[in-house]
């Protein structure tokens, strides 16, 4: 089943759960084989995230320090607003 697309945090959170059920099932997250459960999750957060647009460092960076995150027009970098 192919990636729902959006930055909401409720579709990110569907396409992980999404890809590590598939991993559960099958072993493999696309065509690679993580070694373990805890890596196939990071992986298919890293997979979710960067599907979004979405740089999840940067926007926890933001967050932390008490700003509100946007998006750029073009949608892969995160804005913080203080």
């Amino acid at each position: 089943m192919p990636l729902k697309s959006g930055k909401s945090k409720k579709t990110v959170s569907s396409n992980i759960k999404e890809m590590v059920g598939s991993y559960k099932k099958t072993g493999k997250i696309g065509t690679s084989k993580p070694a373990s459960t805890t890596k196939a999750v990071k992986q298919a957060a890293a997979i979710a995230y960067d599907n979004a647009g979405i740089a999840k460092k940067q926007e926890q960076r933001i967050k932390k320090r008490g700003g509100d995150v946007t998006f750029k027009r073009d949608g892969k970098l995160p804005v913080g607003i203080y």
